[in-house]
């Protein structure tokens, strides 16, 4: 059975003659196929060869008619007709010659087919023309010849069958020329015979090496098209083509189906039309179609260019490279090229690009494009020479709203008053989010600065207004901080910071007000920097004092207890106000040991007290708040012997709004050792009778606001006061009034019921000595207690 070589062997390159005539075969290159191709011509020339076979017989026998007897013309026909068919069944079986391989037998039987017929027509001249006069020799002579030339045009690629024809032929010529003396004519024939073979062979080269290249070409169409369909098959992308006219053809189905047609539709279809929508009809391109559109009629080569099409109705996004086609004659042909949707993926991008410039929380502006949008208005202000403005925002309380309500609710609160903000906006300002509960500004046109001073306050006023979140009322403050550009500074990050610098200053001054940049901010900044970096050093200097102002019983003026106030006095700042220097130790954190270093002290100095006084240690919400601060009381009351019923901490409200579980666990602790707790400034801040039901406080301080406001008559001040000492009363715990400095507002302290007051009427804060010297008589008529 005949079986095709391994695809992967190639046609020959070289063509030896011996094996163009199938007498040899090489070792290199698929011989087998070339002979395919070789026998596969014998079969398509079959019926011209045999319309010149009966051609020349006719001719031939018109020729030896009249001079030879006609039986013996009619043998030779019947012969001639016998060889013909002999060959015509040879070709039949090669019919499929092209789609198979041609075996060895299959070529030597192939050789029987011109040797018979080449042995036919030698009968004519050898034969039949021995009685004929040689005029009528060199007429059928030329018969023969007409039949040598013929075969070498009609049977090109099968040499083999040229010469064995043509050498029978030629031969029996020659012979017949000798014998009849026509030595010229044996000559000629001789010559013409080898005018033939070569001939023959070399026709054969130049048509075997004509099919080997076009057999290559159908190999490389073949291998292009299965790389094209694996392409296509195997990738998201697919192939386009459009003719001269830029009209789709050849459409894949892919490419089709990317269109969302069918591919019979689409051929002929400008290709532009197919992608446009609805904007051929109006004319109005998306710029990216435009391009697309330029760039085909201009002729010129893209690659990855990105183009806004419409496919049924929907906006989508291809990635398009195109190639003009030149065909063989230099003439351009169209364009080829490749495509691919990828709307996902810049629709991914538009997200990337976004995510990079907006808040995900309130959809506002980012610190990245804030300072774009500064930096761009500060251009602007150099270029037209105008003024800018950048406004920094920082909400008051928020941070009590998010630990007390979660963060769930604080993000809703962020994104409430981002809603705020955006509606005080005009094209002239944008606002944005910087982070936490930081927001920002940028107004563009600054020039009357009447108008930042008008954003600032419809700011603070629309965010001071109530927000009902989750069943809560909630009440924020907005302090804003501004610096003009470039009076306040020429860059980015300098205008930044100068407003952070007056931020700062509206927080300082109790928020909820708009502070404008000043020169002398800068020397605060730079004062509170050289007061943190003392304060850091003022507990191994020994900087630090305690002052003790005491409390009194309300109805028998006698001392029942003092509060421990620490005092600074530094070298370089000289005595530095609580005010100032507390606020930056909470936000430093060193106030955990400089806290615990007032507890030990106050706790050996009130060992020197009479047994029945206690002490009042204020404790902040970061010392509340850390983990070894109950051992740290244990640690001063074990190392002074305080007993532990003697030693009253005192915090305010603000503590339970970090992070109120674990500030209650530090106080239940602390109570469980036996010390009192009071809560300080009651009133002021986020007043709640949850912690007052849920912790045993030993004290109630009413604030020194509340006091000056009864005494003045004030019916507010008056009422709270008497709430207070009502709930107290009946909660089992004490209540001592702050604050009192003349003796209307300790008279007003005790109709109202409060038990214990403190004050500058009763005794300013006082050093150790002086409070000990208050009770000098009852300690000395104090036992020896061992």
């Amino acid at each position: 059975m005949n079986t095709r070589s391994p695809v992967n062997k190639a046609l020959p390159k070289e063509l030896p003659a011996l094996a163009v005539l199938g007498l040899s075969e090489p070792a290199d290159g698929d011989w087998e196929r070339l002979r395919s191709l070789q026998f596969a011509t014998l079969r398509r020339t079959a019926a011209t060869r045999m319309a010149t076979q009966a051609a020349a017989a006719l001719a031939t026998t018109m020729l030896l008619l009249g001079r030879i007897a006609p039986l013996a013309v009619a043998a030779w026909l019947v012969l001639l007709a016998l060889t013909q068919a002999y060959g015509w069944r040879l070709d039949r079986s090669l019919a499929d010659a092209e789609r198979r391989h041609v075996s060895r037998d299959e070529a030597r039987a192939q050789m029987l087919a011109p040797i018979g017929s080449g042995l036919a027509w030698a009968l004519p001249l050898t034969g039949l023309a021995m009685f004929v006069d040689p005029q009528t020799q060199v007429k059928v002579w030329t018969v023969l010849a007409m039949l040598m030339a013929a075969s070498v045009i009609l049977l090109p690629a099968v040499p083999i069958n040229t010469l064995l024809f043509s050498a029978i032929v030629g031969g029996s010529a020659i012979g017949a020329f000798l014998v009849s003396g026509s030595y010229d004519m044996a000559a000629i024939a001789f010559l013409f015979m080898g005018i033939i073979l070569v001939g023959a062979i070399e026709g054969a080269r130049r048509y075997l090496s004509t099919k080997i290249a076009e057999a290559g070409m159908v190999e490389k169409d073949e291998v292009v098209s299965l790389l094209l369909r694996e392409f296509e098959e195997g990738q998201a992308d697919w192939l386009w083509q459009v003719d001269t006219s830029r009209r789709v053809r050849s459409v894949s189905p892919r490419f089709a189906y990317a269109l969302d047609r069918d591919a019979a539709e689409l051929e002929g279809m400008p290709l532009v039309q197919l992608i446009a929508g609805p904007a051929w009809e109006s004319g109005q391109f998306p710029p990216s179609l435009h391009d697309l559109a330029e760039r085909l009629k201009r002729r010129e080569h893209f690659s990855n260019l990105l183009v806004r099409v419409t496919i049924g109705g929907q906006a989508r996004w291809w990635e398009l490279s195109g190639t003009p086609r030149i065909n063989d004659n230099g003439v351009f042909d169209g364009f080829r090229g490749v495509g691919s949707d990828v709307t996902e993926a810049r629709e991914n991008s538009d997200k990337i690009a976004w995510l990079a410039r907006y808040d995900t929380l309130t959809g506002l502006p980012n610190r990245m494009m804030l300072t774009e949008t500064l930096a761009a208005a500060l251009d602007y202000s150099d270029k037209w020479r105008t003024r800018c403005a950048f406004l920094m925002i920082d909400l008051d309380r928020f941070k009590a709203v998010n630990d007390t309500l979660g963060h769930h609710v604080g993000d809703q609160l962020l994104a409430r008053v981002s809603e705020r903000l955006k509606e005080q906006m005009s094209d002239n300002e944008l606002c944005g989010r910087l982070g936490g509960d930081e927001f920002a500004i940028v107004v563009r046109d600054a020039s009357d600065l009447r108008h930042v001073e008008d954003v600032a306050r419809r700011v603070i006023d629309r965010l001071s207004q109530p927000y009902e979140i989750d069943h809560h009322t909630l009440f924020v403050g907005a302090s804003i901080g501004s610096a003009i550009g470039p009076r306040d500074g020429a860059s980015v990050e300098t205008l930044m910071r100068n407003a952070d610098l007056a931020l700062y200053r509206s927080k300082d001054m109790g928020g909820n007000m708009h502070r404008t940049y000043e020169p002398s901010l800068h020397a605060h900044a730079e004062e509170r920097r050289k007061l943190e970096f003392s304060l850091r050093r003022a507990l191994e200097r020994n900087e630090f004092h305690v002052v003790y102002q005491p409390v009194v019983d309300a109805q028998t003026e006698g001392v029942v207890s003092f509060e421990a106030l620490l005092r600074w006095n530094n070298a370089e700042h000289g005595p530095v106000s609580p005010a100032k220097f507390v606020p930056l130790a909470e936000d430093t954190r060193l106030i955990v040991p400089i806290g615990e270093w007032v507890l030990y002290e106050a706790c050996r100095e009130a060992m020197n007290w009479p047994a029945h006084i206690r002490v009042a240690v204020n404790v902040s919400g970061e010392q509340l708040l850390d983990g070894h601060f109950v051992a740290s009381v244990v640690g001063a009351l074990s190392g002074s012997g305080l007993p532990a019923n003697r030693l009253e901490i005192e915090v305010t409200e603000s503590i339970f709004l970090r992070d109120a579980n674990q500030a209650r666990a530090a106080l239940e602790q602390i109570m469980a050792l036996g010390c009192a707790v009071a809560l300080d400034d009651f009133g002021t801040g986020y007043s709640s009778l949850g912690y007052l039901r849920k912790l045993r406080f030993s004290t109630i301080k009413v604030d020194r606001s509340f006091v000056q406001g009864a005494a003045t008559g004030n019916p507010e001040s008056l009422a709270i006061i008497r709430a207070v000492v009502a709930m107290a009363d009946s909660l089992g715990m004490s209540t001592t009034a702050e604050g009192a400095e003349t003796e209307k507002q300790v008279q007003v302290i005790r109709q109202l019921g409060c038990r214990k007051i403190q004050g500058y009427f009763f005794g300013r804060p006082m050093a150790p000595k002086d409070a000990v010297a208050l009770f000098r008589p009852q300690i000395l008529a104090k036992p020896n207690v061992a």
